[in-house]
């Protein structure tokens, strides 16, 4: 019989490791060239972007050829939103601008089946075959909140308090505007109260989580953070210049 797809980021993180994955994805295409280069997860992005219920379940599935977890971002915490999001084959959920106690339970128990939660009672094609469904169902999907409101900062420790979260995550773009800083992810006062939170997650016994990069993953890390989104682009964007300043340079 089929088994459940183990989740390859709840596993790493339980182990302690950090966990990587890419976002920036909007087909399935890439996907599947990206998997080959041992990511821990794809992030799907269905808060900003034209993605459609088939997209979500398409990127899955290629998630799942690589046996990595699709971490998909919904643009609300919804239980039905969250429900049906993971009904047409993701494995994880990012739950945007949560900011109290009230609404990390909501996305919580949004994503689990009783008694953790109340997901609705339909199951999918990650179900197919699988015994004893739900019970692994809620040891496999991973739920990450998204702490990117000044006030979620402010309730921070209330939240920590919580089972069944998988990752707080520090999102510093929107942050930033919340702080008086928009479009200043980078300013000193918001990486200031970021590194804060990440030690207050990790003092929590919790997973903290950010948006990385090639030049400040290495100090994230050593912060304490352990889940990791990075985009695709910038190495692309990179590659592209550099290969073109060659040309340029040998034309004069």
């Amino acid at each position: 019989m089929p088994e459940y797809r183990e989740n390859r980021v709840k596993k790493k993180l339980k182990e302690g490791k950090s966990a990587t994955v890419v976002g920036g994805l909007n087909n399935p295409e890439i996907i599947d060239f990206m998997g080959q280069f041992g990511f821990d997860g794809m992030w799907i992005e269905g808060e900003h972007g034209p993605i459609t219920w088939e997209h979500v379940a398409q990127m899955s599935r290629a998630c799942d050829l690589w046996g990595m977890p699709s971490v998909c971002r919904v643009n609300s915490n919804e239980p039905w939103l969250i429900t049906r999001t993971l009904d047409v084959g993701a494995t994880g959920i990012v739950v945007p601008h949560v900011n109290t106690h009230e609404e990390a339970e909501q996305a919580a128990k949004s994503a689990r089946y009783g008694p953790l939660g109340y997901r609705g009672m339909g199951a999918g094609r990650q179900s197919y075959g699988v015994t004893d469904y739900y019970r692994k169902a809620n040891e496999q999907t991973l739920t990450v909140i998204l702490i990117e409101d000044i006030v979620a900062v402010e309730n921070l420790a209330e939240m920590l308090t919580l089972d069944n979260i998988d990752v707080y995550f520090m999102a510093p773009s929107d942050l930033a505007q919340t702080m008086g800083h928009t479009g200043g992810m980078n300013h000193p006062d918001v990486q200031a109260v970021v590194t804060r939170c990440i030690a207050q997650i990790v003092a929590a016994g919790k997973v903290a989580g950010t948006v990385a990069n090639d030049d400040n993953v290495e100090d994230y890390i050593e912060k304490g953070a352990r889940f990791f989104l990075t985009s695709w682009q910038p190495w692309i964007a990179r590659g592209a210049n550099q290969y073109l300043s060659k040309v340029a340079a040998k034309e004069g």
